[in-house]
């Protein structure tokens, strides 16, 4: 990947700061899961996260949307920061729900388990949350959720039930609900691992084509071979801090940590 600078919210090659977080800490009771993350995507950027069971993976991505609230620490989508307050306990927490919903709403996150609504159809699940949250109108949220579908491959299943399709199947379809409300970023938490593995292709294959679209994407995943191919940056997560982290080349062929080298011996 090309090195650059940071200069007034872009880097030498013009591109836009999408997501920023400094110094991110995450606790929950006595465990400290995340312990001082700094990491930046850039439009464009497609971010692997790699580490063991229990590394903070899962914790970061959400904590990106608010799904977790951090301990301490800033997280900025697009050079807004999400403002935050200390409660009576001292614990941080949103200062402004509005403003929460609003970015919310644009930073798409694609789960494990899909989370499609199983009592709406396919097309259902992909045009509520432009109508409901961004206001489209029922013709045009429609007319972009039938190409959106026929681009992951569900054209013909967009009247089917969530429960009649195969876990590759929902999954794309959670795809395309994200893309349905245009994203800035797109967040991924392991999104093959509920998956049997004949499927685990078809969604990566979806995965691949947005990432040759330049879009913002931070990928949580544990196909290494992949991440290996289309991510422009891979982080090495290990016990709540970034032990390692560089273009996928240098990772995965010289990796300096003896940890991330017993990790990824592991898998080969």
């Amino acid at each position: 990947m090309t090195q650059s600078i940071q200069v007034n919210g872009r880097d030498t090659l013009g591109r836009e700061t999408v997501v920023e977080i400094i110094d991110l800490h995450k606790r929950f009771d006595d465990h400290d899961v995340l312990r001082g993350i700094n990491l930046t995507a850039r439009r464009g950027d497609v971010i692997a996260i790699i580490g063991g069971s229990g590394s903070g993976k899962s914790t970061l991505l959400r904590c990106i949307n608010l799904l977790e609230v951090p301990s301490a620490g800033e997280i900025a989508i697009e050079g807004e920061p999400y403002r935050m307050k200390h409660g009576h306990s001292g614990i941080m927490k949103p200062a402004d729900a509005r403003q929460v919903a609003r970015i919310r709403s644009r930073v798409g996150m694609v789960f494990q388990n899909f989370n499609l609504w199983p009592h709406r159809t396919v097309l259902e699940n992909v045009i509520e949350a432009p109508m409901i949250v961004h206001g489209v109108k029922r013709g045009d949220a429609i007319e972009r959720a039938t190409t959106l579908l026929e681009r992951v491959g569900l054209a013909d299943k967009k009247d089917s039930w969530p429960g009649f399709l195969s876990g590759g199947q929902q999954q794309r379809a959670a795809i395309a609900r994200v893309l349905a409300v245009e994203p800035m970023a797109m967040l991924f938490d392991e999104p093959t691992s509920a998956l049997d593995p004949e499927l685990v292709g078809e969604v990566l294959a979806v995965i691949r084509d947005l990432a040759g679209e330049q879009r913002t994407m931070l990928l949580v995943t544990h196909e290494m071979a992949f991440a290996r191919d289309v991510a422009t940056h891979v982080v090495f997560l290990r016990d709540g801090v970034i032990e390692e982290q560089g273009p996928p080349q240098q990772l995965f062929e010289t990796p300096q940590s003896p940890h991330l080298q017993q990790f990824l011996g592991r898998l080969s």
